[in-house]
């Protein structure tokens, strides 16, 4: 899957809250990092299926993130995500902040996901639900 464009998995709009600036009066870095961990459980909890079990859940294993320019306030802004590369039990995640409107990028970057035994930490096959998903198969309209 890494040959391909990136397939879109979710967008997620929000507005900027005065409590995720810093001393600069531009949005916090580690916010940025928030805003990507919120937009990829909102998709998590979106998919048709199961994601997390009793005896299965995602762990963060990299994170990348490149910052573009600052977020200042006021701000409407969205995350996007995308599956960049499809693993047996990893899916890297393509994301972006971006204006509302599309012609600010703000920051960009990857995570790479894996799933594991929460008994034993071992890596475990993807749930079908984020195969699915990541391969733009969720059968529901309106996906990313």
């Amino acid at each position: 899957m890494s040959d391909h464009t990136p397939i879109p998995l979710f967008r997620m709009p929000l507005e900027v809250r005065w409590r995720d600036l810093d001393a600069f009066e531009h949005v916090n870095n580690s916010n940025f990092l928030t805003y990507l961990e919120e937009a990829r459980i909102r998709w998590c909890e979106s998919l048709d299926g199961e994601w997390l079990t009793e005896t299965a859940a995602p762990l963060l294993a990299a994170v990348q993130l490149n910052y573009r320019t600052p977020i200042p306030y006021p701000a409407s802004i969205v995350v996007e995500l995308a599956c960049e590369r499809l693993g047996n039990s990893s899916i890297t995640i393509a994301h972006r902040i971006t204006g509302d409107d599309g012609a600010t990028l703000y920051a960009d970057g990857h995570v790479v996901m894996v799933w594991v035994e929460r008994a034993s930490g071992r890596p475990t096959p993807l749930p079908e639900a984020v195969r699915q998903a990541a391969r733009g198969t969720d059968p529901r309209p309106g996906r990313a």
